[in-house]
């Protein structure tokens, strides 16, 4: 598994936890133990990108997902869509074919299959438009 990889899957513990909690990714991040977190530049860059974008990438979920809410939507794919479309629009030494992939793999792993299709397709929607997003 690439470092990439792990740190995307690192990032979307946090960013699931924090869901659940009720919490922010970021806080949760910072309260781990230091030597710990040293490690994992990445996981922090991604933490902090979803947490400045956050109400954009919200947004773009609730009127790109078709017809889904936000709060229906399982917590795993609601952070997997945020923290790739966060790639996808503003993190510009990631290639949005290689955000997608990841994306549809790490649901496939962790989601359902049905899940792995609906993320491809709402990061689709994205990709198609990406140039009048931003």
């Amino acid at each position: 598994m690439s470092a990439r990889r792990k740190a995307r899957k690192r990032a979307l513990d946090f960013l699931y936890e924090a869901d659940l909690r009720g919490a922010l990714a970021l806080e949760l991040y910072s309260s781990r133990p230091s030597e710990e977190l040293s490690q994992e530049p990445y996981v922090r860059s991604l933490l902090e990108g979803v947490s400045e974008h956050r109400d954009r990438l919200d947004e773009l979920i609730i009127t790109y997902s078709e017809g889904w809410d936000m709060d229906r939507m399982p917590a795993i794919d609601r952070n997997l869509l945020r923290l790739s479309i966060y790639e996808i629009l503003w993190a510009h030494d990631i290639d949005e074919k290689v955000a997608i992939n990841e994306a549809v793999e790490i649901a496939a792993e962790l989601s359902t299959q049905d899940s792995s299709r609906y993320i491809n397709g709402v990061l689709g929607r994205i990709v198609a438009i990406k140039s009048t997003l931003i």
